[in-house]
């Protein structure tokens, strides 16, 4: 007989069991079902407890209705009596699902008068599909890499999408842009932000910094933010400042308020005075007054970061680029950051995001990342959700999301017990991502990228092409064969997709080529010399089996055999890699490391101007226009 608490957790969306990369079978425990349901906010540490919320049922949650944006949703709901609330606050009622009206795009809320009581219902009128963008090309690049002094800035965007715009690429892309925690300057990763819908106010231009080969946070931060609080004395009173605060309302306050208390009691809230824990608390809001002038000040960082982008976008337009920027959505925010301050309720606390085992992590991933929480995500309509869309595309025209299989489910890792995946409302989700690609980029529409690699749920791609939400096909991974290398011709990739050589966290072209990664990691310690000379052989087994694919390939003219390559591929869009063009041996991330591998913090040789006039561009550009991009 099935213990109640598991019943309970596989009701609630927490699979019974899963097979990881490596075709080994796990169950999920009881330990961890009653972990898990606890981090949904569910306690159900008895089986008496459990039967309690089975005899509850779900009706207390809203249903979710995905239809055409434009059309009359069909609802069943009988010949109830509704009541029909728009996303823009205007209100109508009637009786009987026939009666509904025609539902423009976007996120709007019916309640019906159904026997078991008023049930809430999430109307998502979304566009059916995001249209495919013509074939095209551009570049990604380091956003913190780009000056060859200081942190990289906005500013250092502006050389190379004029650069990119005369070539004829249509797109810049660059690491996450959220806010991190600037009171602690050693919390750099761009992938465990503070908080998604707000920016990160280093990438702000100043003068000054190290010009060491390696970003120097620890130092140029403090100094940078420094340079800026002297700016904002004498900018604070602009019409445009304020317009901006009304703009933004109580939110953004709660947000600065959030990083001036983060000055006085360090980066996390989960080690702040009980009292401030809470931004609703009579102790916070004394310091919305108290603080007034940091607030300002940080509220400031903010709409010159929001200015500076949105001047890079409206740049790279102007020099003819299609998309402009090209954003990064992390899949999840740090624990105990503004973004969870703020929203609490939308996040799961107890687990982390993570990854179940495979050949690298014997005991799987704990990214330290906190998950939205399906049940209150759903029960607020995704309103979270659809702010952090909407925040990315208002300063680009295209949106990768990291990690997309989060869509479909989502890996939790509980802190006393083993992992197991959630389910997460994949439908309702892609619909949200359809709504804003459609508002985005200005009202001319965005393009979202989906980062598809690893463990991939069947059906997932097929839900992604269908939303028209490209793929990711990464070369050193569209192959055959793994352990006798094999990989596809370039024919074979998927239209609806980005391809590229590589991404942030693998080796570079010629890092890839020397084995540079297997070195890294042989020299920190995390492979012995049986299996790092292991892992070379098979790297140069790997390399020649892609050197068929690409003829004449030779170190000096490698490069344009592979941007031939991708950019004969069947994929709408290339990304061609600025480590590429500047012939960097080591990558800019090594998963599973931190202090040990200079992650985050390799500068890009010569900084952006040199980059934007460095000549093998122009033969990139060549080898894109004889392929019709």
């Amino acid at each position: 007989m099935t213990d109640l608490r598991l019943e309970l957790a596989y009701a609630r969306g927490i699979h019974a069991n899963y097979y990881d990369q490596m075709g080994v079978y796990h169950e999920t425990s009881v330990e961890t079902a009653v972990a898990l349901l606890a981090a949904l906010g569910i306690k159900a540490d008895t089986e008496a407890e459990a039967r309690a919320h089975l005899d509850a049922g779900d009706a207390w949650l809203p249903w979710d209705i995905v239809f055409e944006a434009g059309t009359k949703p069909w609802v069943d709901i009988g010949e109830a009596t509704w009541r029909l609330t728009f996303e823009d606050g205007t209100k109508t009622e009637g009786r009987g699902a026939g009666a509904l009206p025609v539902v423009p795009l976007g996120i709007h809320h019916l309640e019906a008068d159904l026997p078991h009581g008023v049930q809430r219902i999430t109307l998502l009128a979304a566009p059916v599909t995001i249209p495919l963008p013509d074939r095209a090309w551009g570049m990604t690049v380091p956003l913190y890499a780009l000056s060859p002094e200081g942190i990289g800035s906005y500013d250092d965007l502006l050389p190379l999408v004029q650069g990119l715009g005369e070539r004829g690429g249509s797109f810049l892309g660059m690491n996450p842009v959220h806010a991190g925690f600037p009171a602690d300057p050693g919390l750099f990763s761009p992938y465990t932000p503070s908080h998604r819908r707000r920016l990160n106010v280093l990438h702000l231009k100043t003068s000054g910094g190290a010009s060491n080969p390696l970003v120097d946070y620890e130092n140029d931060g403090p100094a940078r933010l420094q340079a800026l609080r002297e700016a904002f004395e004498k900018d604070k009173g602009s019409k445009a400042f304020t317009d901006y605060l009304e703009a933004e309302g109580r939110s953004l306050e709660t947000f600065a308020l959030h990083q001036a208390l983060s000055d006085r009691f360090g980066p996390f809230w989960s080690g702040w005075p009980e009292a401030y824990q809470d931004p609703e608390s009579a102790e916070c809001t004394a310091a919305r007054a108290e603080l007034k002038a940091e607030i300002g000040f940080h509220s400031w960082l903010q709409w010159r970061a929001e200015a500076a982008l949105t001047e890079a976008q409206a740049q790279a337009k102007a020099a003819g680029m299609s998309h402009g920027l090209y954003v990064d959505l992390a899949v999840g925010t740090h624990p105990h950051g503004a973004e969870t301050w703020e929203d609490r309720d939308s996040f799961a606390f107890g687990a982390s995001l993570g990854a179940p085992p495979d050949a690298f992590s014997a005991e799987g991933q704990n990214w330290g990342l906190a998950p939205f929480n399906p049940i209150t995500l759903r029960d607020k309509a995704y309103a979270p959700l659809a702010e952090t869309f909407a925040r990315q595309l208002r300063v680009s025209g295209m949106l990768r999301v990291d990690h997309i299989l989060g869509f479909e489910r989502t890996f939790w890792v509980p802190q006393n017990a083993p992992g197991s995946y959630v389910t997460m409302p994949r439908d309702s989700m892609l619909a949200v991502a359809r709504i804003e690609a459609a508002r985005g980029n200005g009202g001319a529409g965005g393009i979202i990228i989906g980062e598809d690699l690893g463990n991939i749920p069947d059906g997932l791609r097929d839900a992604l092409a269908g939303s028209g939400v490209l793929g990711c096909r990464v070369a050193m991974f569209e192959r055959w064969q793994w352990d006798d290398p094999e990989f596809k011709p370039a024919q074979e990739y998927d239209q609806a997709a980005i391809a590229s050589f590589s991404t942030h966290d693998l080796p570079t072209w010629m890092g890839w080529r020397q084995g540079a990664d297997i070195t890294a990691r042989a020299r920190i310690g995390s492979l012995d010399n049986a299996q790092t000379s292991k892992d070379q052989g098979h790297r140069t087994r790997e390399v020649e089996a892609l050197d068929r694919l690409l003829p004449e390939v030779e170190l000096n003219t490698g490069q344009d055999a592979l941007h031939d390559f991708l950019a004969r591929t069947p994929s709408r869009l290339v990304a061609v890699q600025a480590e590429v063009i500047l012939d960097m041996v080591d990558q800019q991330n090594l998963p599973g490391t931190t202090s040990e591998y200079p992650n985050w913090r390799l500068r890009l040789p010569g900084g952006a101007k040199a980059l934007a006039k460095h000549k093998k561009l122009d033969r990139v550009a060549e080898i894109m226009r004889q392929n019709d991009r």
